[in-house]
């Protein structure tokens, strides 16, 4: 069951209008890109797919559109995290699970819970959750790491914890994660530009923000690297670096709603506090993609 979440996932972003509105056209295109271009699973209301402005009603509807979009093409991975643990036990159950194959979750951000404070949350909604059950290390947006050895003592303690996201970009933790993992426990990068490290090391592919616009050229790094043909993930890698660095000059999703508004998948429209990034950084990242060969000057 964990292969379906190995390979190329990518969190999705959320498309919106102009008025600010979800644009369920848009994402309808967005799903059909992905797919079409080789993803292994997408991920609903991650980071990327800016959640934390969404409603709750936008958020049942947001997962209803996207499953539809999907039918059955690709699994679907939805995100549900926060630092209010009781809470996000109640929310868990508050979504409607038919369609969706596993929970990406976050550790608890801002509150800067202690280890054992963050294995007690994981611990409650791997009693609640009916779907497998993806950890999320990002300790650039939480305010703390998730040490290796709680991540280890998670994986062999609840058999419905299979993988983790790291975003962490410390090799020397995610080598100790594979070293002392259960066996079938899956390590999946959570930065784009260490993708190719990081399957090198023994991980297991990514969640991607490139892997929006860019599916089809990301897949075949990831595909490479799985299949242990450096020389292609490597060229791979180089060919598409300084696009990735670019896209998070000024934040995230800001970048990836750029180039997808400028590949005419869907718009760059985003919910305050998040704004667009400059004129100058994005004349940057359509030469960056000019240079990947993906669009032309």
């Amino acid at each position: 069951m964990n292969e379906r979440f190995r390979g190329l996932g990518v969190a999705l972003v959320t498309p919106f209008r102009t008025n600010g509105q979800i644009d369920y056209a848009g994402l309808e295109k967005l799903i059909d890109h992905q797919i079409m271009g080789g993803v292994d699973y997408v991920v609903s209301m991650g980071t990327t797919g800016e959640s934390v402005t969404l409603t709750n009603a936008e958020k049942q509807e947001l997962l209803a559109q996207t499953i539809g979009f999907v039918r059955n093409r690709v699994p679907v991975v939805l995100g549900v995290g926060g630092n209010n643990t009781a809470e996000v036990v109640e929310t868990i159950g508050t979504f409607e699970m038919d369609g969706v194959d596993a929970l990406l979750s976050v550790s608890p951000y801002y509150n800067k819970p202690t280890q054992e404070g963050i294995y007690q949350h994981y611990k409650a909604i791997a009693q609640v959750s009916l779907r497998p059950i993806i950890l999320y290390n990002v300790p650039g947006r939480t305010g703390s790491n998730m040490a290796a050895e709680t991540t280890i003592r998670l994986a062999k303690d609840f058999k419905n914890i299979i993988a983790i996201k790291e975003a962490s970009a410390n090799l020397d933790q995610m080598g100790r994660i594979l070293k002392y993992k259960p066996k079938g426990f899956m390590l999946i990068s959570g930065d784009d530009a260490l993708t190719l490290p990081i399957i090198a090391m023994g991980g297991e592919g990514v969640i991607s923000v490139v892997g929006n616009a860019l599916p089809q050229e990301f897949s075949a790094l990831v595909r490479s690297a799985l299949k242990g043909d450096l020389v292609t993930a490597r060229c791979e890698h180089l060919r598409l670096i300084e696009v990735i660095d670019l896209l998070f000059a000024e934040g995230n999703p800001g970048g990836i709603k750029h180039v997808l508004k400028v590949l005419g998948i869907c718009g760059d429209t985003m919910r305050l506090p998040l704004v667009n990034i400059s004129e100058a950084t994005g004349d940057r990242l359509y030469k960056a993609l000019a240079d990947a060969e993906v669009v032309k000057l």
